[in-house]
């Protein structure tokens, strides 16, 4: 029987904080980005005042700061700006036309080459924009079509996360763990090396997510639908009479109620006044605001004015009108400057001349009203319902800090688009034939699309996204210090200790399904990090090959179907379609479940083990 010794001090200190660093990701009110920045701190504070020595070396702690210069880094921040580039160039325009087409023929087969396509696509692109990409259409299709988009949204979007898995560039987690794996002596895996475990398991899971998830999850509307009515400006004309004549603004909107918002005061031709809490109102003042129909009336009856639409008293004959506004859902991308940004700040009207009709987040039972919302803060995934012109809700489908749900199919189109699927080719082939490795490859593509003018220093940094860099280098720094501290050794001695004497079937098997749970609690590219030196530590120890046991923290750290936080097009996803937490566990975990079984017999059968 394998012996067990406790792990050192430094080691017990850095699994104490990893293990709550785990905990950490998994809470909401907490960003991502802050939990990472404190593991860095934690780590570097922490062997700065308590150095540790190992085979006569002290370990430096700025050390903890390489993954800032990791190629695995520059890799995934290069990726994500050349797909980047194929998004506002349109180059996968004719992907979306093409789907657009086939779901007027028919929906069955439209579905499956839909989901072939997503799957295709993200094998060698970023998953988000992907998702994208599709949700728009699909939901397009739906409005068309009179029916619900539930049953096609979660097939597509787990057909990203599966695509994801079958190359070394398909993901950042894929990206991580091949890099860790190579840097700790292994041989790098080629771009292919697995596509074909992930092919056979990807045979079974698409015909899952064709033909069993539209009939098994129920049929669900989006948040917004109907939950609140058109806005309308108009005026509202101080009547000699009224109670607030001779009173401050300050106390007329305490008498309008709360979400009064004034936005400007008419006094005579011509003349507007600044709306300040002191100004003192008069007879005849024309107060602008906005707001539904009868909210209007009941503001005009207790100030005691008259509704005015332009220079026309509202009445039967001369009704409020909003000719020219179109109500559509918005929703916040990973990608957006708004996210963490209170919606008082946000600057939706002066900025994006977007009026906040109502606020959806997927944790909530029901939709908000914009009033009283100014103090929460936005994230990725929100559903705004936003009052616009038709023309404002076009531009915004050109910009990255919007997914427009409007029904409509219409996808950016520009002259260099051949361009960039060029550059991108270029990337992917240079990768994989061996010929420089993907780290270089993508920034020299990065630098093509700068050059050849189809992507702006803006639009580039707007691709990378702070969290997900963060959440990379605190990952890395988690990794290395458990190295370094001899922490993985101690797990990988542990697992072989509980697993003493199974089958190394059921070891390979135990190590996937470990990471399968974690990836639906926590950040995946924490636990991919965390769990490949681990893995190499257990298949040394049982002296059997290592790249079968690295694969399946590979394949483990992708199963993110079974939660909407495991995986961010999760949680765009539920909100777009309005899906329960129960529907990502209904359909997600037979899919999980299905994919590590048929994963683990290949890897086994793969390397005799």
């Amino acid at each position: 029987m394998l012996e067990l010794a406790l792990p050192n001090t430094h080691a017990l200190a850095v699994m104490v904080l990893i293990f709550v660093a785990l905990i950490l990701f998994t809470r909401d009110n907490i960003p991502l980005q802050t939990t990472s920045l404190l593991v860095l701190v934690a780590l570097t504070v922490g062997f700065t005042v308590f150095p540790f020595e190992s085979d006569g070396r002290v370990l430096q702690a700025s050390d903890f700061f390489l993954g800032f210069g990791h190629k695995a880094l520059i890799a995934v921040c290069g990726l994500m700006i050349v797909g980047e580039g194929l998004i506002r160039t349109g180059a996968l325009e004719p992907v979306g036309r093409f789907l657009a087409k086939l779901w007027r023929r028919g929906p069955a087969i439209s579905l499956l080459f839909t989901i072939l396509i997503t799957a295709a696509l993200s094998a060698f692109i970023n998953n988000t924009p992907i998702v994208v990409l599709m949700l728009p259409i699909l939901m397009g299709v739906a409005v068309r079509m009179g029916e619900s988009p539930s049953g096609t949204l979660i097939p597509m979007g787990f057909a990203s996360i599966l695509g994801g898995m079958a190359t070394t560039i398909g993901t950042s987690t894929n990206l991580l763990v091949v890099n860790v794996a190579a840097d700790m002596g292994m041989d790098s895996f080629n771009m292919f090396d697995f596509l074909g475990p992930a092919s056979v398991a990807g045979f079974f899971a698409v015909l899952y997510l064709w033909l069993v998830v539209p009939r098994i999850i129920p049929e669900r509307q989006p948040p917004m639908s109907g939950v609140v009515s058109r806005l309308y400006t108009a005026q509202i004309r101080l009547d000699s009479g009224s109670p607030v004549v001779g009173r401050t603004l300050a106390e007329a909107l305490l008498r309008g109620g709360e979400g009064m918002k004034v936005e400007s005061i008419q006094r005579g031709q011509g003349v507007f006044i600044n709306p300040l809490p002191d100004v003192v109102l008069k007879s005849g003042d024309r107060i602008t605001t906005s707001d539904t129909q009868s909210n209007l009336r009941e503001l005009a009856r207790l100030l005691g004015g008259t509704l005015f639409s332009g220079d026309q008293a509202v009445d039967a004959e001369h009704p409020l009108s909003a000719e020219g506004q179109q109500i559509a859902e918005v929703v916040i991308t990973p990608a957006s400057q708004l996210n963490g940004v209170r919606i008082g700040n946000a600057r939706l009207r002066s900025k994006y001349g977007l009026r906040l009709l109502a606020f959806d987040r997927y944790e909530e039972s029901q939709a908000r009203k914009s009033p009283g919302l100014d103090e929460v803060k936005l994230r990725s995934g929100d559903v705004l319902l936003v009052q616009s012109t038709p023309e404002n809700l076009r531009e915004l489908k050109q910009t990255a800090e919007f997914l427009v749900l409007d029904g409509s199919i219409q996808l950016p189109s520009t002259r260099k688009a051949p361009l960039a699927l060029a550059i991108m080719l270029g990337v992917v082939l240079l990768a994989a034939l061996d010929i420089m490795p993907i780290e270089i490859s993508a920034v020299l593509g990065f630098c093509a699309l700068i050059l050849t003018g189809c992507l702006n220093w803006k639009d580039a940094m707007n691709a990378l996204n702070t969290q997900v860099v963060l959440i990379i280098v605190s990952s890395l720094a988690m990794g290395a210090a458990l190295m370094k501290t001899g922490g993985a050794d101690y797990l990988a001695k542990l697992f072989v200790y509980v697993t003493f004497g199974a089958p190394p079937a059921l070891a390979l098997g135990g190590l996937m399904l470990m990471m399968g749970i974690l990836t639906n609690i926590v950040s995946n590219n924490a636990a991919a990090v965390i769990g490949t030196p681990i893995a190499i530590g257990i298949a040394q120890r049982l002296g059997l090959p290592l790249e079968p046991f690295v694969l399946a923290v590979l394949f483990g750290a992708n199963l993110s179907f079974v939660t909407p936080m495991a995986y961010q097009t999760n949680i765009l996803l539920m909100n777009a379609a309005g899906y329960k937490f129960g529907d990502f566990v209904r359909t997600g975990l037979p899919l999980a479940i299905g994919l590590w079984l048929v994963l683990t017999t290949v890897l086994v059968w793969a390397y005799e083990l």
